[in-house]
């Protein structure tokens, strides 16, 4: 039989990391066992579900590389098969029609709560035979016996039929729910292994009743246990639970984002790096642990830092384009981006970093940083720039191994250290006294714009000797 999994987000909220986690290992599993692997969106809760948030569904998969094989099926659409479903399960006396109000549906479970008993609705109208498309449906569960899930990562779970009680399969205006949903889709779609969040766990007795009231082939399943914070607690959108594609607009790259999340909960020896490929080929919904993960920042910027140094340039380039556009920042004055890349991917930690740290270099300054000024451009150093600046202007070469023989024959000649000359140039031309490599630097500024703030930078040495 052919392995099918499914990621079923519910577009009421952003996509989060939490979620993605489960679209991967869902995904993996799918692509280790050659199988199909499907997206499907729950958005029968039509006044919380939004196209903004399905939008952001699609566009986070996308962006992650996780490509479905089928869908994306949504449930809206599906409408007249559940209602064709819940009729089959009325027909066979799997369901019932029941008149009792909510405020009474209340009551019963308040009563069961003080009695120290878990709340259920009591089957009141079980057996009574009501005929009325007005009415909410139920499904009549069980009384006796038991329902073993065999968790592929929980383990063994049971539970008993006794304490679950006859949920709704239907309101009253006709629309389904989610537990009714979820079954007749798993069921319609072949899904054989359902891979979801831990909290899901209640809900998988009841769906493989209704599913054997069916006669359908029982998924396998496994649940996942959740996403901590970084301080062991629950997730909150400070740390994790916003939109997944706040990581594409922080800059992150989409391979360190899955290898991040693939560790979360698994493991294969010491291993840190795995590439798509690896991830594929190793992973086993088995070896997911059964304890719940923390997010550790710090590890998500140092994967992405590996994957930053190691990426193709040209990659690149459409990535950081991006950035910049929603910097509104303007870069056809300036290095082209690929040489821009191949300097700054070594020393930043993400591609938003990367874009404001090369700000300088497309954009003039009005203003030196006050405390670089202060120290740098002195006017001790008024003279060596002077000179510095007309060795720069008469190299006809404009590279790295020329920049800097030029600093290094000014240095010598005004008996200065390196870094006594280079720091205030960098001040000089970036306006601040961190940059890239100072012939790096300049060389991406080019010499026109090197040699115009150098100049700016020896009149402001000048006026401030004056006042």
């Amino acid at each position: 039989m052919m392995i099918k999994t499914r990621f079923a987000p519910s577009p009421t909220g952003l996509l989060h990391i939490g979620g993605i986690r489960t679209a991967l290992f869902s995904w993996l599993y799918a692509r280790h066992n050659n199988g199909k692997f499907v997206l499907r969106i729950e958005d029968t809760d039509r006044e919380r579900s939004t196209d903004e948030a399905v939008q952001v569904i699609l566009d986070g998969m996308e962006w992650l590389g996780l490509t479905h094989d089928e869908g994306p099926f949504y449930q809206t659409q599906r409408f007249d098969r559940y209602r064709e479903v819940i009729q089959q399960l009325l027909e066979s006396g799997n369901a019932y029609h029941c008149t009792c109000s909510k405020e009474r549906v209340e009551q019963i479970r308040n009563q069961a709560m003080t009695n120290g008993k878990k709340p259920r609705y009591d089957g009141h109208c079980r057996s009574l035979n009501i005929d009325d498309s007005n009415t909410v449906i139920r499904f009549k569960n069980p009384i006796d016996g038991q329902v073993v899930v065999d968790d592929k990562v929980q383990g063994k779970v049971i539970f008993e039929n006794s304490e679950l009680d006859d949920l709704i399969i239907a309101r009253s205006d006709g629309t389904p729910t989610y537990n009714l949903t979820v079954v007749v889709d798993d069921m319609d779609m072949e899904i054989t292994d359902v891979i979801r969040g831990d909290d899901h766990l209640n809900n998988t007795p009841r769906q493989i009743n209704i599913l054997k009231a069916l006669s359908a082939q029982i998924p396998n399943y496994a649940h996942i246990p959740m996403i901590l914070g970084p301080d062991g607690k629950k997730l909150s959108k400070r740390d994790g639970a916003a939109s997944i594609l706040q990581y594409e607009d922080e800059g992150y790259m989409p391979e360190a984002v899955l290898n991040y999340l693939v560790r979360l909960g698994w493991s294969k020896g010491d291993q840190e790096i795995f590439s798509i490929s690896e991830m594929v080929a190793e992973f086993d919904i088995k070896d997911v642990n059964k304890s719940a993960s923390s997010l550790n920042p710090e590890k998500l910027i140092w994967l992405n830092q590996h994957y930053l140094k190691n990426a193709d340039n040209r990659l690149l380039v459409l990535s950081l384009t991006e950035i910049f556009k929603k910097m509104d920042l303007t870069i056809e004055d300036g290095p082209e981006l690929e040489a821009l890349i191949d300097v700054q991917k070594h020393r930043t930690e993400t591609l938003k970093d990367m874009a404001e740290q090369s700000v300088l270099f497309y954009q003039d300054f009005d203003e030196y940083a006050e405390n670089a000024a202060k120290k740098h451009l002195r006017p001790v150093i008024l003279e060596p720039l002077k000179a510095l600046h007309d060795a720069l202007k008469a190299i006809q070469d404009w590279n790295n191994a020329n920049i800097k023989t030029a600093i290094e024959e000014t240095a010598e000649k005004f008996e200065i250290k390196m870094g006594k000359l280079g720091q205030p140039l960098r001040v000089a031309v970036t306006g601040t006294g961190i940059s890239p490599n100072i012939d790096d630097t300049l060389r991406l500024l080019g010499q026109e714009k090197s040699l115009f703030r150098l100049r700016k930078g020896i009149d402001f040495i000048e006026n401030r000797s004056k006042s």
